[in-house]
């Protein structure tokens, strides 16, 4: 599974990082940087990048398999 990010539709309200701080890191500026951006998330770690792709109030995320 992979969490991609629409940049342009991100406005750093930061409740995917709330959700899964393990996935999603904000900068001091509001910007997304994805903890595995390009790259397959752990396994262990699908549920919680499940539930932080929902979270998104303005849909900046999506997961992908």
């Amino acid at each position: 599974m992979r969490v991609i990010a629409d940049y342009d539709r991100c406005e750093g309200h930061g409740l995917c990082e709330e959700q899964a701080p393990d996935l999603f890191r904000l900068d001091d500026e509001g910007r997304l940087h994805p903890v595995y951006e390009g790259r397959d998330i752990p396994a262990d770690l699908a549920a919680k990048a499940t539930a932080a792709t929902g979270v998104c109030p303005v849909a900046a995320l999506r997961t992908q398999r």
